[in-house]
């Protein structure tokens, strides 16, 4: 016969159970409204909870926008960490699917990566807690260039910036397609010859056609952080 929780873990418990139900509720209202439209008059609203009973569990708005944070870092982290199970000999593969994962993780929700990559929001910095799992994502990315022979961190600073190009042309420009997206592995690949890496690794098939989509066409200015 199983112990029944001690009360103190019972009162966590729901109190986690509270603090969660209000985070998604956050989710869903700035996946719909935008990442700074979030207040906690229409946040208490969407949750069914009075704006007193949100101050219960959070001292803040930039409190609630630090739990969200937390648990996006966690889902990037969770799934970036799974490409440690792709079973290759040659590093190359491991390359591009964690390019390949990056992208469609950031493109696949617009909020979720303003939050996580984009300085959106102004005074919010993440508590130490919440950015840890970034942090692990980081080097982890470190260790998968240092395995194709790019060890300069200057080489990890660009081939981040130029990724997080497709994603923001992709975002501002044809949200939803694939234009921009579509592009990775010539990307890839141009950038790897611009290196000196490996000539044509079987891998590094390249790519002759240019993915056509929707959008303007037009540079994306937003910055990552």
């Amino acid at each position: 016969m199983s112990k029944a929780p001690a009360p103190n873990e019972w009162r966590e418990a729901r109190r986690q159970s509270a603090r969660d139900a209000i985070v998604d509720a956050a989710w869903a209202l700035v996946r719909e409204e935008g990442l700074a439209a979030l207040t906690l008059r229409d946040l208490a609203k969407r949750a069914k909870i009075t704006t007193p009973t949100v101050y219960a569990y959070f001292d803040s708005k930039h409190a609630i926008y630090d739990a969200m944070f937390g648990q996006a870092a966690t889902d990037f982290a969770d799934r970036s960490i799974g490409l440690e199970s792709i079973a290759t000999e040659d590093p190359y593969v491991l390359f591009t699917a964690s390019m390949r994962s990056f992208v469609d993780f950031c493109t696949s929700d617009v909020a979720r990566y303003q939050l996580l990559f984009q300085r959106t929001i102004p005074g919010f910095e993440p508590s130490a807690e919440s950015y840890a799992p970034a942090v692990r994502v980081l080097e982890l990315g470190q260790q998968i260039f240092r395995s194709i022979g790019l060890s300069d961190p200057a080489d990890f600073d660009i081939g981040t910036a130029i990724i997080a190009g497709l994603i923001n042309q992709q975002l501002a420009n044809d949200p939803g397609g694939t234009r921009w997206s579509a592009l990775l592995d010539r990307t890839v690949d141009i950038w790897a010859d611009g290196l000196g890496l490996p000539p044509d690794p079987p891998t590094r098939t390249r790519r002759e056609t240019h993915p056509q989509g929707s959008g303007h066409g037009t540079p994306a200015t937003r910055s990552t952080s």
